[in-house]
C-alpha cells in the first residue's frame, strides 16, 4: 500500500440512490467512508432517466420526483464529511490482505477495509451524436447530461430526443432558458403522455420530424445546427448557445465481470450479509441477486444498512452488527 494513500473503513462502488444511502448510513456507524461513481453526477438511473418523474413506491413519501429523490439523499448524506469521488470508474479490485483492498481506478488507486458495490443495472454511458468532430464540443456546449441548470439561464438551449429525459430537461429548463427548442426524429414522442401535453401547452418550440445534420463551428463552439428532416430534404440551420442530446443512454456489466466475484448471470450473488463471494466485498441494490431478490429501491434501501452494518462488524469484531436506533441520535442543523 502507498503511505501517502489513506485507507477508508467503507468504499462504496456506485453513486445511485443505493449507494448515496449506504453513504449516509456509513457514516451513522462511524465509518471513515469513500464513494466512487463514474458519472458527473450523482443519483445514476433516477438522475439520467426521470428526474421529474414522480416515484411512489419509496417509503414516507406520497410521490417524490427523481430529482427531489436525489436531492433529499444528498442532504442527507451531508450529516457527514464522505469522500465523494465523480467521473470516476473503477476498473480493478484486489484483495492485497484481510481488510485491505486496492481499487484501481481511471483516476489512480484507493484502499479500502471493505467495499460495498451499488452499481445497479450496471455502469451507465450517453449514445453520443454520430456527427464529425462532435466531440471537439463536448467540453464546451455540447451536452449528453444537464449537471448545473444556472448555467442555461437566458440562453437558447436546443434539446434532442423523444424520451422522458429529454421531455423533462426540457420542460425544466423552459423557465430557466430565454428559448428552449425541442427537437425529435420522429412526430410522437416516447415520453411520458402527461409530459408531451405539458410540451405543448408551454412556450417551448417543437421542431419534428428532423435529426442533426450538421455542426456549425466559431471559435471553438458550436454556434449553430443545421438539422434535416428525417424522410426528406428539407434543412434548417438552428443558432444556440447550448446544445443538448439525449439519445438514451448504454448499461453495461463493465469490469465487474472480471473481479473473480461470483455471478448468476449478470448479478452479483450474495448471501444473507449481502456479502459476495469474495469476504469483505458486499453489494446492495440492483447489482446483485439471492433468493427471493426483489428489485426495487425501496429493497435496497434495506440492503444497504445490511451490507454496511455487516462490514462494520467484519472490521471491528467488537462492534455489533445490529446497531442502535436512529431516534438515539442526534444531527445538528
Amino acid at each position: 500500500m502507498d503511505l501517502s494513500e489513506e485507507l477508508y473503513d467503507i468504499t462504496i462502488i456506485g453513486g445511485g440512490p443505493i449507494g448515496m444511502f449506504a453513504a449516509f448510513y456509513a457514516g451513522m456507524r462511524n465509518a471513515k467512508t469513500k464513494l466512487i461513481e463514474s458519472l458527473p453526477v450523482l443519483g445514476g438511473q433516477v438522475s439520467l432517466l426521470y428526474p421529474e418523474k414522480t416515484i411512489y413506491d419509496v417509503g414516507g413519501y406520497a410521490g417524490v420526483t427523481g430529482k427531489e429523490l436525489v436531492h433529499q439523499l444528498t442532504a442527507q448524506m451531508q450529516h457527514f464529511d464522505q469522500t465523494i469521488c465523480l467521473e470516476e470508474k473503477v476498473l480493478a479490485i484486489d484483495k492485497l490482505d484481510d481488510q485491505l483492498f486496492k481499487l484501481t481506478t481511471t483516476k489512480g488507486s484507493h484502499y479500502s477495509k471493505t467495499v460495498i458495490i451499488t452499481t445497479g443495472q450496471g455502469s451507465f454511458s450517453p449514445r453520443t451524436l454520430s456527427l464529425p468532430n462532435a466531440e471537439v464540443f463536448e467540453e464546451a456546449n455540447l451536452h449528453y447530461i444537464v449537471k448545473d441548470l444556472e448555467q442555461y439561464k437566458h440562453k437558447t438551449v436546443v434539446i434532442c430526443g423523444g424520451g422522458d429525459t429529454a421531455v423533462d430537461w426540457a420542460l425544466t429548463l423552459e423557465p430557466i432558458a430565454k428559448k428552449v427548442i425541442l427537437v425529435h426524429r420522429r412526430e410522437r414522442f416516447r415520453a411520458h403522455e402527461g409530459s408531451v401535453e405539458m410540451v405543448k401547452s408551454s412556450n417551448i418550440e417543437v421542431l419534428t420530424p428532423y435529426v442533426p445534420h450538421n455542426l456549425v463551428e466559431e471559435n471553438g463552439h458550436l454556434k449553430a445546427v443545421e438539422f434535416k428532416e428525417t424522410r426528406g430534404d428539407n434543412t434548417l440551420s438552428i443558432d444556440l448557445d447550448y446544445f443538448i442530446v439525449n439519445y438514451g443512454f448504454v448499461s453495461s456489466l463493465g469490469p465487474v465481470k472480471d473481479w473473480n466475484i461470483a455471478l448468476e448471470q449478470t448479478d452479483i450473488v450474495v448471501n444473507s450479509k449481502m456479502e459476495t463471494s469474495i469476504e469483505g466485498i458486499y453489494a446492495a441494490g440492483d447489482s446483485m441477486t439471492f433468493n427471493g431478490k426483489i428489485k426495487l429501491i425501496a429493497t435496497g434501501f434495506g440492503e444497504a444498512p445490511t451490507a454496511v452494518n455487516h462490514a462494520i462488524h467484519s472490521i471491528y469484531p467488537n462492534e455489533h452488527a445490529q446497531p442502535i436506533q436512529s431516534t438515539k441520535l442526534s444531527f445538528e442543523d
